[in-house]
């Protein structure tokens, strides 16, 4: 596909990770976004996951879940061994990832940072994620989105 290299994408080749890339439209103002997106792919929601970084005790970390839920922030700081979690600034998200929001993804980041996939994706022989760009997803067993995000499974999602 013409055009779809990205951070995320470039690192799933060169470490020869299975995935594949699901191009979609959804206008970003859409409400309900992700379930818009999970409806655009014909997909379950609870399989389509959204990348959200906070900082836990003032560090940046990323939490991934599913579109049908929130990000539990005490269940991500419990999971990183911190105390106390809140969403990170739209401007120092997007600067440290080197996404934009809507997409953010889990993979490729310009600089890695801890990382926890809700373990509601280990029910799933694949997840979706987004590619590192608005209006591209790519699809990935849970356990290899977890390898090469160096992420560990925790539940720190509400649903």
């Amino acid at each position: 596909m013409a055009g779809t290299a990205t951070p995320a994408t470039t690192l799933l080749t060169k470490r020869r990770i299975t995935f594949q890339l699901h191009p979609y439209r959804v206008s970003p103002d859409t409400p309900d976004y992700g379930a818009a997106v999970a409806a655009t792919l014909g997909v379950a929601p609870e399989q389509v996951f959204k990348t959200l970084v906070a900082q836990v005790d003032g560090a940046l970390a990323v939490g991934v879940v599913p579109v049908t839920g929130e990000l539990d922030l005490k269940a991500l700081a419990v999971a990183l061994g911190g105390k106390r979690a809140v969403l990170a600034d739209r401007v120092l998200a997007e600067r440290t990832t080197g996404y934009v929001r809507g997409g953010i993804s889990p993979i490729g980041q310009r600089k890695r940072l801890p990382t926890v996939l809700d373990a509601s994706a280990q029910r799933y022989a694949e997840v979706y994620v987004s590619a590192g760009r608005r209006g591209l997803q790519l699809s990935i067993a849970p356990d290899d989105l977890a390898a090469v995000a160096d992420a560990r499974f925790a539940p720190i999602a509400t649903h």
